[in-house]
């Protein structure tokens, strides 16, 4: 019997809808056994930088860091248009004007923190907290901005936030290419012949997911009890689409693009490795 693979991924909506036929065993897995641990993603970011993780959800700026140690894989990504990151607060600003401001961000390895960074290299007073808290922290003062992600997006208006830019905008303009947020990435360690199994029953499961979306509600309510029904579905909506199935061609010229500004940038280290096995 072959060793579990521990699998982390967020108790988001999109990743509970999308891994929820995998953990269940609802698809051909080709013998392979996962462990699932949820945790929010900058939590799976770290664990990814230790190596902890056999199979795990990373934000694309954090791939940067582990290309050596893992392989992106081509299903389970969160990539598309309309989805990005927004920057938000109390009062209405120029964006311009928050250098040596407080911002509060998502976490040091979260693609958002990478999208601010590489639009305005002088901002630099960030704040990192649960993604959760950051509209707390802007609307009680004790941040100037926040960096917002996940369903917040669909929220910070009945807070009565101002929108100042939304990265995805942003990088749609600069590049005309769709955003790369999260992706799926495995162990090089594990060997081609592993790594592609787990690719095929991962597609298998977002296949799945996308074809029979009733079935991960109990499941996805479980792991969202704070966010209403119609917040669930508007984040799956927006978040699982075909990029999630496949990447494509178009996805992946995306992550390279990303990858190769940060590495000009600085941001993250270059690398030799191919992004895929």
């Amino acid at each position: 019997m072959k060793q579990p693979l521990t699998l982390g991924f967020s108790p988001c909506p999109n990743d509970t809808f999308m891994f929820y036929p995998l953990v269940h065993g609802l698809v051909d897995t080709g013998g392979l056994e996962f462990l699932e641990r949820l945790d929010d993603v900058e939590t799976l970011n770290k664990l990814a930088l230790l190596g902890e993780l056999d199979v795990t959800k990373v934000s694309y700026h954090a791939l940067g860091h582990i290309r050596d140690r893992y392989a992106l894989l081509r299903s389970g990504s969160a990539l598309g248009r309309g989805c990005g990151p927004l920057l938000v607060s109390r009062d209405r600003l120029d964006p311009a004007g928050l250098r040596g401001k407080t911002i509060a961000v998502p976490g040091q390895y979260t693609t958002a923190l990478l999208l601010l960074r590489l639009l305005d290299p002088h901002l630099g007073n960030f704040v990192a907290m649960p993604f959760n808290e950051i509209m707390d922290a802007v609307l009680s003062g004790r941040t100037d901005a926040g960096l917002i992600i996940h369903e917040s997006r669909f929220t910070y208006r009945d807070l009565g936030l101002h929108k100042l830019i939304d990265l995805g905008e942003w990088w749609e303009t600069e590049t005309g290419l769709p955003i790369p947020l999260g992706g799926i990435v495995a162990r090089r360690s594990l060997g081609a012949e592993t790594i592609a199994a787990i690719e095929r029953a991962l597609h298998a499961g977002v296949a799945y997911a996308r074809s029979h979306p009733a079935e991960a509600a109990g499941y996805i309510r479980e792991h969202a009890q704070e966010m209403s029904d119609e917040v669930c579905a508007a984040h799956i909506g927006l978040y699982v689409n075909d990029f999630s199935t496949e990447l494509g061609d178009e996805g992946e010229r995306a992550i390279a693009e990303l990858m190769q500004r940060a590495e000009r940038a600085g941001i993250i280290p270059a690398s030799k490795e191919a992004l895929f096995v």
